[in-house]
């Protein structure tokens, strides 16, 4: 999985300009904003809305912005009407990628992904042509430089997660969807601060390119997260361990 803890690790970084800026509060708000319009604004009994609350306040968004957007989920403020959509296609080197969006306009998101797939010397292809790649898991990393492998695997799995590995600078806790919640919170009641938190898709097995490629495939992936419409990016691409990333 360390194709898809580097590129989480990389887009965490980012996520702090990309708040100073407003576009990572944008996509979260939209996150909540549907979360409450489909499973209603009762933070503990809505595990997703639970869940976009909580990376929401990891980023210090306001707790105001944060009701606001649970209140036109549920329409006690008007809002504007979201709709889910997957994207999937592929990269340089033939890399795949998932593209998940909230968006209240699909021709005009669809026209944008392809743009930057096509541009990006990608492009995208028909639902269900990587998807099959990918299985749906709860991601929490934690900082290598504070926690042990050790520590962090023995509360993990008393938590419920399923795995515990070590990428880079990273512990990574892995475990089912449906436990997402409980392992976080239960690791943040035991005292242990995560890196990041999220549901996403992760390869079964990743693919490695030459630098040139990587360089290439990582640039589509970047455009494609920078989209406002855009939520996530996954994809399964192995990057080589003596690759080094722009400053």
């Amino acid at each position: 999985m360390s194709g898809h803890s580097k590129w989480a690790t990389i887009r965490h970084k980012k996520g702090a300009m990309d708040a100073k800026r407003g576009k990572l509060f944008t996509k979260l708000i939209k996150e909540i904003t549907v979360s409450a319009r489909l499973g209603g604004g009762d933070i503990e009994a809505n595990p997703r809305l639970r869940t976009a609350v909580s990376k929401a306040r990891t980023n210090n968004m306001p707790k105001e912005n944060i009701d606001r957007a649970i209140k036109k989920g549920t329409g006690e403020l008007e809002g504007v009407d979201y709709t889910e959509i997957i994207y999937e296609g592929y990269g340089p080197g033939g890399v795949a990628i998932m593209v998940e969006a909230l968006t209240d306009n699909r021709n005009r998101t669809a026209a944008d992904v392809r743009s930057i797939f096509s541009k990006g010397g990608g492009n995208l292809g028909e639902n269900g042509c990587v998807s099959y790649l990918f299985q749906r898991k709860g991601i929490i990393a934690y900082d290598l430089e504070s926690y042990s492998e050790d520590e962090v695997l023995e509360k993990a799995l008393e938590a419920g997660a399923d795995d515990v590995e070590t990428s880079g600078d990273s512990i990574e806790v892995t475990c089912a969807p449906e436990q997402f919640n409980q392992v976080l919170e239960f690791m943040q009641n035991e005292g242990f601060t995560h890196r990041y938190a999220e549901i996403s898709n992760v390869p079964d097995a990743t693919v490695e390119l030459d630098h040139e490629k990587t360089a290439k495939a990582l640039k589509l992936i970047e455009t494609l997260d920078d989209h406002d419409d855009v939520q996530t990016v996954s994809s399964n691409i192995e990057i080589p361990e003596d690759y080094e990333f722009d400053a």
